[in-house]
């Protein structure tokens, strides 16, 4: 189909209906899909897989894009910029939005990272400011080594770190663990709390 410029929420609900009615599913990313269903209904798969923001500086993007592979693969929605942000896409209101509304914020240090000024800085302080607003018992800002850099004082100061190296597949392994670990823990608090 060809892009349809969508405004308003009625537009979004008029253009999925017309989807739907044509026999096309509609996937709307975090949300989930709708598909088509008997007698002109719908059926939603609502997207229950945890977004997972991946902060790097632009030197680490091979081994950041390892990184997304393996958390795609594990069942996870990773948002890396150069794999997320459209053509023309207004990129640090799009950053922002996609720190504010992941479930996880996983900052790639490394020694280029942490010695470098611009986009990267920012968006570590953004996300730093970000969970402050989190329940006080969530895991949210993840940091992960990539090589054997210094950790910022004000991240060593409160937050544990996971080493993606010498052995990138058991630091990963291990930071997909508390992530499926943490998405369990928060699952089971709100199904208590309602």
């Amino acid at each position: 189909m060809a892009a349809v410029k969508v405004q308003t929420p009625a537009q979004v609900a008029r253009l999925v209906v017309r989807c739907l009615a044509e026999g096309r599913r509609v996937e709307i990313e975090r949300l989930g899909t709708f598909r088509p269903g008997a007698g002109g209904g719908f059926h939603f798969q609502p997207n229950r897989k945890p977004t997972v923001f991946l902060a790097y500086a632009a030197e680490d993007g091979l081994a950041v894009d390892r990184l997304f592979n393996h958390l795609e693969k594990a069942g996870f929605h990773p948002w890396m910029d150069r794999r997320k942000l459209l053509p023309g896409q207004n990129w640090p209101r799009a950053i922002e939005g996609a720190i504010e509304t992941a479930d996880f914020f996983v900052a790639c240090l490394s020694q280029r990272a942490i010695s470098k000024r611009g986009t990267f800085q920012s968006e570590v302080r953004y996300a730093l400011d970000c969970a402050r607003n989190a329940p006080i018992d969530d895991i949210y800002f993840i940091p992960v080594r990539l090589d054997d850099c210094r950790v910022p004082a004000q991240i060593q100061r409160q937050l544990q770190y996971v080493d993606l190296f010498p052995d990138q597949d058991a630091g990963t392994k291990r930071l997909t663990q508390l992530i499926r670990k943490e998405t369990r823990r928060r699952s089971a608090n709100y199904r208590s709390a309602n």
